[in-house]
């Protein structure tokens, strides 16, 4: 049975409307009976598969677009209080509405599992999706990513369970009550909104403390600062811990990951059993990724060797090593990475199954804050390449902060006697990357902003 729609949520009209959490929402409110709204600064794909939905979706940011029986308006972190459609609302007294409290909404009355952590969200998120739809269980699922189709980050099941992505980078996940979560790993990032370790480890305590009592939390049980959260919450009676990974005192232990091109096949021993099922992503990190969905579902009552063989089922998400195609000898694969940590992951994956030749990377950074903190661990990862173009920092939602640039990451790569070169203008980079690249080698498109753009680019001069 379809929940009924909160009257404030009947006609929303979503600010950005084509950004991943949010047309996911849009998505699942519209399959829901409302009357969905929105506006995006461009057209897309994703547009184009909400109007195929039924909503409406504008191109511009105008206060004309805000309809007069708007019920409110759903903004994300990203969006500024001078917008023309936000400031139109507030002068009409139309409540506006943050992404998280509209997706709590949708979960109320479900089963939650949210999946959080620093990395890895959106593929352990979509891996426990395609593999509770695979068994039949028929899920809601909210993801920060599409799984292999424009619209296809989100869906209104009619089972009992809803999968959503927990967002922390502006502590919005707090407002979920899961039954059961998945923290990943915990560490600095979002410098905006964190100015230290310890308000990243407040915060995810924070978020533990939400989920529902007798609820359990699967937690890593190898990444530091995951096991320093564990220690915090140790001996809460009203919360069942779960630890997965390599650890000896793991509860669901990972006793071998081997790698093939881009699958890799996972053995975990859970309840005294052991278990070995295919993952068909490349890498270490996914295949923990690929046991903490297991873990997760299991804590939600899913049995394990049906669920351990649904996970089988996942074959990627849009931009987490994905392969977009291969010309004159060289693979282009695209890297949603831009974190120091899965930049080292993803070329660790690489190297490990996929290349025969050399790996090539074309890195954009994300964010001037996140660049003015980690830039020296960003230039070492990339000395993880073989050779490296760096472009300039992708902006989002920030604005330049003097004296940041992307020269800090090829300075600090160049430091780790890294190959690597400023490639300041977009356009010429296609080409500079087809004289580069030869038979056997990997060009790496890596980074959260349009640098996936030019994986196609790429692809073409080669084939010219």
């Amino acid at each position: 049975m379809t929940p009924a729609i909160p009257p404030a949520m009947a006609r929303p009209h979503f600010i950005g409307i084509g950004g991943a959490g949010m047309s996911g929402i849009a998505k699942i409110l519209t399959r829901r009976g409302a009357r969905v709204a929105g506006s995006d600064s461009r057209d897309s794909e994703t547009a184009a598969a909400l109007r195929a939905l039924g909503a409406t979706v504008l191109v511009g940011h105008d206060a004309a677009h805000l309809a007069p029986d708007a019920t409110c308006v759903v903004v994300s972190s990203a969006i500024r209080e001078d917008n023309p459609e936000l400031a139109e609302a507030a002068r009409r007294g139309i409540p506006a509405v943050h992404r998280s409290e509209a997706l709590a909404a949708l979960m109320a009355g479900r089963r939650a599992v949210a999946v959080a952590g620093t990395h890895g969200k959106t593929t352990t998120t979509s891996m426990l999706a395609v593999a509770l739809t695979a068994l039949g269980l028929g899920p809601s699922y909210a993801i920060g990513g599409d799984l292999d189709a424009p619209g296809s980050n989100a869906e209104h099941g009619e089972g009992e369970l809803f999968i959503a992505e927990a967002d922390e980078s502006d502590r919005s996940f707090h407002r979920y009550r899961p039954e059961v979560a998945i923290i990943l790993n915990v560490e600095l990032d979002h410098h905006a909104n964190y100015a230290s370790m310890d308000e990243i480890h407040e915060s995810f305590e924070t978020f533990a403390d939400r989920i529902v009592p007798g609820g359990t939390l699967v937690i890593n049980a190898d990444q530091e600062g995951a096991r320093r959260l564990t220690a915090r919450l140790a001996g809460r009676e009203d919360l069942r811990i779960v630890t997965y990974g390599e650890s000896p005192d793991a509860d669901v232990r990972v006793t071998g990951v081997r790698q093939a091109r881009l699958t890799s096949e996972v053995t975990v021993v859970l309840d005294g059993r052991e278990l070995t099922f295919g993952v068909s992503v490349p890498g270490r990190h996914y295949a923990h990724n690929a046991v903490a969905a297991l873990a997760a579902g299991v804590a939600a009552g899913v049995p394990a060797p049906e669920l351990a063989r649904a996970l089988g089922r996942y074959t990627g998400v849009r931009r987490r090593l994905q392969l977009k195609g291969e010309a004159r000898g060289v693979q282009i694969i695209d890297s949603y990475a831009h974190h120091p940590t899965e930049m080292a992951a993803d070329l660790d994956a690489i190297r490990g199954g996929t290349a025969d030749g050399r790996v090539l990377v074309v890195f954009q950074p994300h964010l001037f804050s996140r660049t003015r903190e980690l830039a020296a661990e960003m230039g070492e990862a990339l000395a993880l390449a073989d050779a490296s173009v760096v472009l300039d920092i992708y902006p989002a939602r920030e604005d330049p902060i003097p004296g940041v640039t992307s020269a800090l990451i090829v300075d600090a790569a160049r430091a780790h006697g890294a190959d690597v070169r400023a490639g300041h203008g977009k356009d010429a980079v296609p080409e500079v990357v087809a004289g580069m690249a030869g038979p056997g080698d990997v060009v790496l498109t890596m980074g959260a902003g349009d640098v996936t753009e030019l994986g196609p680019k790429i692809l073409a001069r080669l084939s010219g």
